[in-house]
């Protein structure tokens, strides 16, 4: 049996391929199969396998990834009729042709190959593969009217010049507005403006992208979304729920792009060119951001922005959200209060930082804490707390002053607790070290997937800060120093879970011994794609448990028994 396949490429035309069964490799290289001439497709992207009762899609290790129906994959995944694949900028669907049933079906003399289960909603979003002739002369006509308004407005306005004079934020914005509504205007008494565009909507826009952030602009006030993602000038992405979507909204050229991240890094003394073509920097708000140019980038300037929750999260939403439960936050305040020093893991965008701030939170009032982070982004409502910022180096590349440096630092300053929003090289050693010497209590985070990998990376990270130190030793301090490890993943659904609490215990010989304490166990997918699941106790009991009478805490021996037992 054939397949057709359609796809929709940027800026050509939608086209249809047809392919009997087979195994394909998909990518932009020559020797590929099914082959995408598109910057955003990797060499070798996507391995496509057709048999004659189902189509599936492998990612091949690619720089921008594969996603079936908006959900990137890591595994091979089976494809329904109506499944849309996206291949960095590419979308397309695999349909059986001439065949009675879909691609899809089992069969049943075959045996049954299970397939991701976050990989296969009941229902697939809609997604279409290129907007109607209509929408699209309309997006094309709104592009050349702005480039226009634009360099009116630019003749008329030397906008570089005023933004670096002396002028206030607000006479700057002030002088636009005036002379963008003079100019549209005088076009809409021309009856210039082209069909179904609205001045107020462009003057928006235009006033966005000349003084403020562009497209980006309305994201930012936007508070369902958590993340701005700008690949090059006609590609804006946002997350919402954890989950990715690819706006409408775009900048009129990379210059644009680059007037928006220059906006964001001069304030903060930061610089972004071809000696240095990418940068680590801040929004007034907190949001973190980082954007990358060429020729580092292929795509044009990209920037991405982490957006700073204006509200912060507390324990109560922790369980409405289904990241913890009441046990587990009784547990980990517990754990705060006895001053044990905890670790937060899990990987890039799964709610580390945000986690650690509320660990923050259940610091009694009394204690002077320190934070240290390279973007400040902690929240902390205690009365005594004293927040340090990493600096980068200057123009001349002098100046930096390092999460190590302050970490020394922090050491003279008479520390109750010291909170490290990253450890990620050589300030591990020194962080551990102060773990070991008095100051318990200290919390910090780590990249990693599992706590075993918390205590491989630690160790390698104490190796980066140049002393040489035995494995054996390096471990021991280890052991010494880190009580709790909390480990936090973003699942396929988009939500973020704790799903594993571990204490280490010790050592036996040269290996670190570690007991799971909670554990989280997925139960399967909901209609909606959601994963089911419960964080569990798994029986085991904390080593310091016979302690707490000893100390004045209670806690109920009932929050470490399995679900079911009595």
């Amino acid at each position: 049996m054939d397949y057709l396949i359609t796809l929709a490429m940027p800026s050509q035309p939608v086209r249809q391929v047809a392919l009997p069964c087979g195994a394909y490799v998909v990518g932009r290289g020559s020797a590929c199969a099914l082959r995408l001439e598109d910057a955003s497709v990797s060499e070798l992207h996507a391995k496509l396998m057709l048999t004659p009762t189902e189509a599936w899609i492998e990612d091949l290790g690619s720089s921008n990834g594969t996603a079936v129906d908006s959900r990137p994959i890591a595994e091979a995944t089976r494809l329904a009729p109506e499944s849309v694949v996206t291949v960095g900028a590419t979308v397309f669907r695999v349909q059986p042709r001439g065949a009675g049933r879909p691609a899809a079906a089992q069969s049943p003399a075959e045996p049954q190959r299970p397939a991701p289960e976050a990989a296969r909603p009941a229902q697939p979003p809609a997604m279409p593969l290129q907007p109607s002739p209509e929408e699209a002369a309309l997006r094309e006509a709104r592009r050349q009217a702005k480039e226009q308004l634009h360099a009116e407005l630019v003749k008329r306005l030397d906008l570089k010049r005023l933004a670096t004079s002396s002028l206030s934020a607000e006479e700057l914005g002030r002088r636009v507005r005036e002379t963008l509504q003079a100019i549209l205007a005088e076009v809409s008494a021309r009856r210039a403006l082209p069909r179904g565009l609205e001045a107020q909507a462009l003057l928006e826009e235009l006033y966005d992208e000349s003084v403020r952030l562009g497209p980006v602009e309305r994201f930012l006030a936007d508070d369902s979304v958590t993340e701005i993602m700008v690949n090059g000038p006609q590609r804006v992405y946002v997350e919402r729920g954890g989950r990715l979507e690819l706006t409408e909204q775009t900048f009129m050229d990379e210059a644009s792009v680059m007037a928006v991240i220059e906006r964001i890094v001069s304030p903060l003394g930061r610089r972004i060119d071809e000696s240095q073509p990418y940068v680590d920097a801040r929004l007034a708000d907190g949001s973190r951001v980082n954007a990358i140019i060429p020729p580092l980038s292929l795509v044009g300037p990209c920037l991405t922005i982490r957006k700073f929750a204006k509200r912060v999260l507390t324990e109560e939403d922790f369980v409405r959200f289904g990241t913890w439960t009441h046990a587990m936050a009784d547990f980990l305040r517990v754990c705060v209060r006895l001053r044990k020093n905890i670790v937060v893991a899990g990987g890039t965008g799964s709610g580390k930082t945000t986690l650690l701030n509320v660990l923050s939170g259940f610091i009694p009032a009394t204690d002077r804490i320190l934070t240290i982070e390279d973007a400040a982004e902690l929240r902390l409502g205690q009365p005594h707390v004293v927040r340090l910022e990493a600096r980068p180096p200057n123009i001349e590349g002098k100046g930096a002053v390092t999460i190590r440096d302050l970490v020394r630092n922090a050491l003279r300053m008479r520390p109750d607790r010291i909170i490290v929003g990253e450890c990620r090289g050589g300030e591990s050693l020194d962080m551990l070290q102060a773990m070991n010497t008095g100051h318990d209590g200290s919390l910090t985070t780590v990249h990693a997937n599992s706590p075993r990998d918390v205590v491989s990376r630690l160790e390698t990270m104490v190796l980066m800060s140049g002393v040489e130190l035995p494995s054996r030793a390096i471990r021991e301090q280890i052991a010494s120093a880190v009580d709790i490890i909390v480990q936090e993943a973003r699942l396929a659904d988009g939500s973020r879970r704790i799903v594993c609490v571990s204490e280490i215990t010790g050592m036996e010989g040269q290996q670190i011994v570690m007991q799971d304490l909670f554990i989280f166990r997925q139960t399967g997918v909901d209609a909606n794609g959601r994963v089911l699941g419960e964080l569990t106790a798994t029986g085991a009991m904390p080593s310091f448990y016979d302690t707490l009478a000893a100390r004045g805490v209670e806690l109920d021996p009932a929050l470490f028994r399995p679900r079911g037992e009595a």
